[in-house]
């Protein structure tokens, strides 16, 4: 893959089957924020501001050659979207959303950093989650630039009590970040394990976790442990489930049921948000 380079930007040629937007806005991550210069976010304690103009994505912030390979392991740009959802249109569901939603892909987020956030997605909306996990950035984590913090460490939280984390204003979920921080940082929680552990054992293995029910641990396997075959079931899905898929999910989605979630669900929410 050719790529460009200097000390401001870099400029990536994107596979096919990518669309930056997609990927960054259909309710998987919730720490990237579209402003006037492009797409901005933090991943690994770094700052990035990306960028997409037909098949190529820049690059700014940072930008030496570990930025260039965390992008693009980030976006998956080493896994065949485009095989992948060819396959997946002989339903015609699927069909309908990838035509409409064409490239999404599921993002390789940290394990850490996605259970911490599906715990705070509970009964929430997405505007109210970032603004949790901003807080909880800014008040717990490393700043690493003018605006940009880190994710707060399992470590880091596990040391906190239910009343530090007021200034979340987080409500019940306050103490399942605690729970979690300290089961995952000990190690009665492996999240090393997990990546390894047949699937339904790496649910089972999430859900000793107060606060974490089938939903968060199935989008904590499939978006921070890239775990594809991971089905997470919300409100908009079980409408999915019960108005096209009654006699349950087709053939062609096994192994993918993620990625066919992902853009069945983006679909759907949006089919709703027009009328």
């Amino acid at each position: 893959m050719k790529k460009t380079l200097d000390n401001k930007k870099i400029t990536l040629p994107c596979p096919p089957c990518f669309d930056l937007s997609l990927c960054l806005d259909c309710g998987q991550a919730f720490r990237w924020e579209k402003t006037e210069k492009g797409w901005l976010g933090v991943l690994d304690a770094r700052e990035y501001l990306l960028n997409q103009s037909g098949n190529k994505m820049t690059v700014e912030k940072s930008t030496d050659e570990k930025a260039i390979e965390t992008i693009k392991d980030y976006f998956a740009f080493d896994t065949d979207y485009e095989r992948i959802t060819e396959k997946l249109s002989s339903d015609r569901y699927f069909s309908l959303s990838c035509r409409q939603y064409y490239g999404i892909r599921i993002l390789r987020q940290r394990p850490w950093e996605t259970l911490c956030s599906f715990i705070i997605s509970q009964n929430n909306n997405i505007p109210r989650i970032k603004g949790i996990i901003s807080r909880l950035c800014i008040n717990f984590g490393e700043k690493i630039s003018e605006t940009g913090y880190s994710f707060p460490s399992a470590e880091a939280l596990s040391a906190l009590s239910v009343e530090d984390l007021s200034v979340l204003r987080s409500g019940f979920r306050a103490k399942y970040i605690i729970d979690a921080a300290q089961k995952v940082s000990c190690g009665e929680v492996s999240l090393e394990k997990i990546k390894t552990l047949p699937i339904e054992d790496a649910r089972e293995e999430l859900m000793k976790i107060k606060g974490v029910g089938a939903k968060v641990a199935e989008c904590t396997l499939l978006y921070g442990f890239q775990r594809l075959e991971a089905f997470p079931v919300d409100v908009w899905v079980k409408r999915i489930l019960s108005e096209m898929y009654s006699q349950g999910l087709p053939e062609c989605f096994k192994g993918y049921e993620g990625i066919a979630q992902q853009y069945l669900f983006h679909w759907r929410r949006n089919l709703d948000l027009k009328e």
